[in-house]
């Protein structure tokens, strides 16, 4: 009976510690998400299921720590969750621009930080060949869509853009993200689904059949799994 009631707890206390090491690699490592709009488009698709590194903007590194510790400050081109500053419950993921102290601005879709135009081609998206004035008259999504600010980042603030450029809602709308509301890094996609535009048919025959196995690996993109995140 000894014997028994000390492989119970040498069970419970691993289970224990397997249940602690996972709520801090969680809480403070690694975490996943899954992206729920075309916002990062085409960069992160929907459907793609991302693991973001919560460790990389640790507080205030020292020098030493910086040396030692995998840790470092946001950077421009960073792409980054965070949580939605005028709903926080909510967690978005956008690209870095801008960062505390930069004078953001957007002149006719050309993305313009501190007087010198930024080459994003390569990474980023565009849907629409028309291009806004910032007027007025229009529609504010519209107004500020391709021309935008200049706008100065505030000392504890970060400017955020979606890749797909004419389909993002992002600082252009509600401006900076404080730094208490960053999450982490984004760096690899390790799960890709492409979402089904329909319901299954053999859904409505109210049962699992073979095919529904082989149209789930057809949906899976294959190609944009273990990918990093640039």
């Amino acid at each position: 009976m000894r014997r028994r009631s000390a492989i119970a707890l040498e069970i419970c206390e691993a289970v224990l510690i397997a249940l602690v090491l996972a709520t801090f690699a969680k809480t403070f490592v690694v975490q996943a998400y899954q992206i729920p709009s075309g916002s990062m488009e085409q960069n992160l698709l929907i459907g793609d299921h991302i693991l973001v590194n919560k460790f990389i903007y640790g507080p205030s590194p020292s020098i030493l720590e910086q040396a030692l510790l995998p840790v470092r400050p946001i950077k421009r081109g960073d792409v980054v969750v965070f949580r939605f500053p005028e709903d926080p419950q909510r967690d978005f993921i956008k690209r870095c621009v801008g960062l505390p102290g930069d004078r953001v601005e957007l002149v006719d879709k050309a993305l313009v930080v501190n007087g010198r135009p930024v080459d994003d081609t390569s990474y980023t998206y565009r849907v629409d060949p028309r291009t806004y004035p910032s007027s007025r008259f229009l529609p504010e999504a519209q107004r500020f869509r391709d021309n935008f600010g200049p706008y100065s980042v505030p000392a504890n603030g970060y400017f955020f853009l979606g890749d797909n450029r004419d389909n993002s809602n992002d600082s252009r709308a509600w401006q900076s993200v404080p730094n208490q509301l960053i999450r982490g890094r984004a760096f690899m996609i390790y799960w890709s689904f492409e979402p089904e535009e329909q319901a299954n048919p053999s859904e409505s025959e109210g049962g699992f059949q073979w095919s529904d196995l082989s149209v789930m690996f057809r949906e899976i993109r294959w190609d944009r799994i273990f990918s990093i995140v640039r």
